[in-house]
């Protein structure tokens, strides 16, 4: 594949670390699969994170944590997982840079910022040493009009 864009593989980052996303939630989170599922589509609805057409069962929030389900998780999922996650007081991080790179760039569709900058301010503390450089390149591909 001939890659044309400076910031071509961030997306495909973003896609490989949105499982790891999906399994930190399915791990932190309260509850029995098919509860976590259910938390996870009413947030995406209540928060306006997104639409899902269905509710998720646990079985199917099992399969979006697999390392080979990234290019089958809905948006939605993952932009409600990180907005959770970043709330939780367990303080959780990501665990490799596919992963944080999930997390920057449903941190920047999550929220609105005029800059770079101001998007890592927002930033939770714990987050700021693991995300910085990530919420970077998300910021330079949503340049590249490729995050709307």
């Amino acid at each position: 594949m001939n890659e044309t864009m400076p910031q071509s593989g961030f997306y495909a980052k973003v896609r490989r670390g949105m499982p790891a996303l999906i399994a930190q939630w399915r791990k932190l989170g309260s509850g029995d699969p098919d509860r976590l599922a259910l938390i996870l589509a009413e947030t995406a609805r209540v928060a306006k994170l997104g639409q899902p057409d269905e509710t998720p069962d646990g079985d199917t929030l099992a399969a979006w944590s697999r390392p080979e389900a990234g290019d089958i998780i809905p948006l939605w999922a993952a932009r409600t997982a990180a907005f959770l996650l970043m709330q939780m007081p367990a303080r959780p991080a990501p665990h490799s840079d596919d992963e944080a790179c999930a997390w920057a760039y449903c941190w920047l569709l999550n929220r609105s910022f005029d800059d770079v900058e101001a998007a890592r301010a927002a930033l939770p503390t714990h987050l700021h040493d693991k995300l910085t450089h990530a919420v970077g390149a998300a910021w330079a591909d949503r340049q590249g009009l490729r995050l709307v």
